[in-house]
């Protein structure tokens, strides 16, 4: 594609041979990792919605989550910005 993936994008865990996302671990350490870095979205899969919902409102604070449970939907995340932007 030669298209490259957004800079303010962090993206975590497993995706199966048919496009499924698997659930990970760490979903507190991960997101205080992403905005130590100045990271503005974050996908996560759908399967750990539960677990980002628990943690404190300052720690969710500025940040864009995308809940996940098919690769294409990271693939649109990842690199349609772009088509999005210039509608």
């Amino acid at each position: 594609m030669k298209k490259p993936v957004r800079k303010d994008l962090a993206m975590t865990g497993e995706v199966t041979l048919t496009g499924k996302i698997l659930p990970i671990g760490g979903v507190k350490e991960k997101t205080l990792a992403a905005r130590r870095s100045d990271v503005k979205t974050i996908i996560f899969p759908s399967a750990n919605r539960r677990d980002f919902d628990e943690l404190l409102p300052n720690v969710k604070e500025g940040l864009d989550v995308h809940f996940v449970d098919d690769y294409s939907q990271i693939f649109e995340l990842a690199f349609g910005y772009e088509e999005n932007e210039n509608k």
